[in-house]
């Protein structure tokens, strides 16, 4: 059943900070009960980057690194990655995901592959921690298959970019 309710007005970054909910009254961490909480579509979208050498980039343009596919096989990988969350962080909850999306944006004046992931479900909590793992792994991989060809790549940048749905409404980063 469909919860009705007025949408929150937008938030953004410079909002009031929240108490940590992952903590009992008493300070130890536990995992957050959302079984009351009505379920709503919700969508996060993250984002960040590895920087590399120009030969490590012309590489993965030009689609012939030793070990295939960079970005194709990154892709996959993030869309893994956000499949997965609730097994590497603690306290998350696992989701039943319906729609995964990984974008990469090459910049060849900075030598540098961007991966913007949106990440969407119909729940009772967010997938703001599936997105931001997403792009973790997603970015991992990329260094994973050119460390060969580039060990100083760097990996940066690493942010939500975009929340919506729950209580909290829609809040976008600064």
């Amino acid at each position: 059943m469909k919860a009705t309710r007025k949408a929150p007005a937008r938030r953004t970054a410079k909002a009031e900070a929240a108490p940590l909910t992952h903590f009992d009254n008493t300070g130890q961490a536990h995992m957050v009960d959302v079984g009351a909480k009505p379920e709503t579509a919700r969508v996060a979208r993250a984002a960040g980057h590895i920087s590399m050498s120009p030969a490590t980039f012309e590489l993965i343009r030009g689609g012939t690194a030793k070990k295939g596919d960079v970005l194709g096989i990154a892709r996959i990988a993030a869309i893994q990655g956000a499949k997965r969350c609730a097994e590497l962080i603690p306290l998350c909850h696992p989701m039943a995901l319906t729609r995964v999306a990984a974008e990469f944006t090459l910049d060849a004046k900075r030598h540098r592959v961007t991966l913007d992931v949106t990440a969407e479900t119909f729940g009772r909590t967010g997938v703001e921690m599936e997105a931001l793992t997403a792009v973790s792994v997603g970015l991992l991989t990329i260094y994973d298959m050119c460390k060969a060809a580039d060990r100083g790549m760097v990996i940066d940048g690493i942010r939500l970019l975009e929340k919506s749905g729950g209580k909290s409404g829609h809040w976008t980063a600064a």
